[in-house]
């Protein structure tokens, strides 16, 4: 099954310029998204993780069914405000703008490996954003998965000391 048939490119979405790649095609054929969570799933079986940390919102959509299928706890990485007890957050430069991002304290213990999901490695800048709370909380990063890279933005540089596996790149 080739998954590039279950993505759309949108021209000029969210603003003049961007290329926007549409997953809902995706998510609206049953077997393409069972496809695209069973391959990012055999890669994380063979990178090995003690837990999944995964990017509001759409980085929810892959990393819930992976956790199930893996038996890994998952820890969401949500917009500010949204978590509620006691964080750590972080902010970057987002596509769009200023983004900040935050994870309870108690959701990785010193040592854990995790496993970053997302949707889209875009500028890299979230993901990069997530693997310092990771950090920050005595984790360390083990990869980082999504569905779709976009290679041109030069995420390759901001994560060049971070692995990365994408099912897609453009």
């Amino acid at each position: 099954m080739d998954l590039n048939d279950y993505v759309t490119a949108v021209e000029d979405f969210p603003i003049t310029g961007v290329s926007f790649k549409d997953i809902t095609p995706m998510l609206a054929a049953p077997a393409a998204f069972d496809h695209s969570v069973e391959l990012l799933c055999q890669t994380a079986r063979t990178l090995g993780g003690d837990k999944i940390a995964a990017f509001d919102a759409r980085g929810f959509l892959w990393a819930a069914p992976m956790a199930v299928r893996l038996r890994l706890p998952l820890v969401p990485i949500r917009k500010k405000g949204k978590l509620p007890r006691a964080t750590s957050s972080t902010s970057y430069k987002g596509e769009y703008g200023t983004e900040t991002v935050e994870m309870h304290t108690d959701a990785i213990a010193s040592g854990e490996r995790i496993l970053l999901v997302d949707d889209v490695i875009a500028t890299g800048e979230s993901m990069r954003a997530g693997a310092k709370l990771v950090e920050e909380l005595g984790g360390t990063v083990t990869a980082c998965l999504a569905v779709i890279e976009l290679t041109y933005l030069g995420a390759q540089d901001l994560l060049k000391d971070l692995r990365v596996d994408s099912l897609l790149r453009y």
